[in-house]
């Protein structure tokens, strides 16, 4: 079972679309090799683009990449056409700068060095922003926090954060981090190979056939690799990992304008949202009133160029916006003394897909007005098939539930069979996993919803769990089921069992003991489910030759291989005494509908 959002790939985005109304080339002064000195001497190799016959310091735009500074070309041209300087920079030790790659450790202490240099620029003012996502997004929250003077605003993309969502999530590490590692290899992007989807399907393949200890995967693949074994040492949150992104104090100090945008769909969404999170925590009343965050219907590539369709999904075309304007309206907002950005009427702005509009509301939370608990229930500990499922009631089940439960065993490798076939329609329609599963997970459906509904915010998970083993990793996903029978990913999370607790502490659970998980990582979720649709809950194990392998023992997850797999059978109580069930946040404005049985 494998979580939606792994299917989508992280870090990387396609960057050689060009920009939409691309400006003629008579518009912009272009400079190729400018070298930007580093504190230790290092030099990081820029692009330079400005407006043609520029008078005067105008404001920086600054975008660092490890993936090749080229790519941003059309960007470079948009903004350098538009009253901004733009330089676009390879990162240490990538394309043409100098020195060693590190990934994502180096980047905040270069960012502040790149920042303070071209503010000293005669073709600058001293006013300098960011632009840039994933990778892009996540090194303008390493720079803000070494706090350069001359950092203006920023406006983190689709930002990773190091041990929330990669190279692992909730510490359950992705075979993904070598093909990114792969394609941040040597000093040019290794692209072709990165894009060579078989290629990595027959690596992952072999590795996930041989029951191979994950820290072997490096070495299957072809590309022994010090930095993925690095990460590997630190499986859970732990201090090494906190480092990469602002402290407690770090928040609290930052006074500067930040946008912030995700994508529901955008597999970086969860540390795009943490950051975010962190600062409404941590941060001033002040600089909080100035931390704008936008949510579209996009996935990951999206968060830059958005698209209508993707994954098998159609959006209007009021989801399409000009990215780039929307840039440039912010910076000369904050640069500039221009007008607020029209777009964001408030401070959290979100798509409600179904009703194809833009919503807005003054914080994350607000925009969940109320929520319903459904609990779970089947007949006689039923709920092992689509066909024959456990229920979701909007009221608390007998006292005499039986539980239901399934039984994984993690030499079974028949998952490879779908996910060797792509599906027709697109990942985020594909129910095959599910169709195709009975016996081997639990699901659960709703009654039809009574009329339209919205549903906007966070979906929460509270299980009753008993396994027969020191550990296992368990997956929960949530589904639109229309009418018609068709399905649309909505949601899901996971949770390694010793990690039940606290994602810093590891706790081998007793086998045979009922203890509470709560399953509270979903990603932010805007839908308008039409009247006689259904939420289905589907709860199994994580299985998938793209993700870190558990054999349930209770050891080094990464060491373990197939000679130590143990069968896990994993119960889920839902009783009186033991009430599971999934918080459902409906939408201001929203009536709640009753699902009645």
């Amino acid at each position: 079972m494998l979580p939606r959002l792994l299917a989508v790939p992280v870090l990387f985005a396609a960057t050689l679309a060009a920009a939409a109304d691309a400006p003629a080339a008579t518009d912009v002064q272009f400079q190729w090799g400018v070298r930007v000195p580093m504190r230790d001497g290092v030099e990081l190799a820029a692009t330079l683009y400005r407006p043609l016959g520029q008078h005067g310091g105008l404001p920086c735009v600054l975008t660092m990449t490890p993936y090749q500074a080229s790519n941003y070309h059309a960007r470079g041209m948009y903004f350098g056409a538009n009253g901004y300087v733009f330089a676009t920079i390879d990162v240490r030790g990538r394309g043409n700068s100098g020195g060693e790659f590190t990934p994502l450790l180096q980047e905040a202490k270069d960012g502040h060095d790149a920042v303070e240099w071209f503010a000293r620029q005669p073709y600058c003012n001293g006013k300098v922003t960011m632009w840039g996502g994933s990778y892009a997004g996540y090194n303008q929250w390493a720079t803000a926090k070494e706090f350069p003077p001359a950092l203006a605003t920023i406006v983190p993309v689709a930002s990773p954060k190091p041990g929330v969502d990669f190279p692992m999530r909730n510490n359950i590490f992705t075979s993904y981090a070598m093909t990114w590692l792969t394609l941040v290899s040597g000093r040019t992007a290794q692209d072709a190979i990165f894009g060579d989807e078989a290629l990595w399907k027959a690596a992952f393949r072999r590795w996930y056939s041989a029951h191979a200890p994950f820290n072997t995967l490096d070495a299957v693949v072809g590309n022994p690799s010090t930095h993925f074994q690095t990460w590997l040492a630190h499986p859970q949150r732990d201090d090494w990992w906190d480092a990469f992104s602002p402290s407690a104090e770090q928040y609290a100090k930052l006074d500067l304008p930040i946008l912030s945008i995700t994508g529901q769909y955008d597999g970086d969404q969860p540390g795009a949202i943490a950051f975010y999170r962190d600062h409404m925590q941590f941060g001033s009343e002040a600089a909080k009133a100035k931390h704008f965050l936008v949510i579209g219907p996009w996935d990951h590539p999206g968060t830059r160029t958005p698209l209508a369709e993707f994954g098998g999904l159609t959006f209007a075309a009021a989801s399409v916006i000009d990215m780039n304007a929307l840039h440039k309206a912010w910076y000369d907002w904050t640069l500039k003394g221009g007008p607020k950005p029209e777009f964001l009427k408030d401070r959290v702005t979100y798509y409600m897909a179904g009703e194809e509009a833009w919503r807005h509301a003054p914080s994350l939370d607000k925009v969940t007005q109320r929520v319903q608990v459904w609990h779970l229930d089947s007949d006689d500990g039923r709920a092992n098939d689509v066909f024959g499922s456990g229920v979701l009631l909007d009221r608390r089940p007998g006292s005499g539930g039986k539980p239901d439960s399934y039984t994984h065993d993690p030499l079974d490798t028949s998952s490879l069979a779908l996910e060797d076939q792509p599906p027709a329609a697109g990942p985020l329609v594909d129910q095959r996993h599910v169709l195709l599963a009975a016996g081997k997970r639990l699901v659960y459906h709703s009654a039809p919803m009574s009329r339209d509904i919205d549903i906007a915010g966070f979906f929460r998970f509270t299980a009753y769990i008993e396994i027969d083993q020191p550990d296992t990793d368990i997956a929960v996903e949530l589904y639109e089921i229309r009418v018609d029978g068709s399905s649309v990913a909505i949601g899901s999370d996971w949770k390694r069992a010793r990690y039940r607790k606290d994602l810093r502490t590891a706790e081998a659970v007793t086998p045979n003991r009922i203890e509470r998980y709560e399953f509270d990582g979903f990603d932010f979720i805007a839908r308008r489910m039409p009247k006689g649709s259904r939420l289905r809950l589907v709860v199994g194990p994580v299985d998938s030759m793209h993700v870190e392998k558990n054999y349930n023992t209770g050891g080094v997850v990464a060491a373990e291989s197939g000679a130590q797999s143990r069968p896990v059978r994993v119960t889920l109580h839902h009783d009186v005494r033991y009430p599971s069930a999934l918080v459902v946040p409906f939408a201001a404005k929203s009536s709640v509908p009753v699902a009645v049985r």
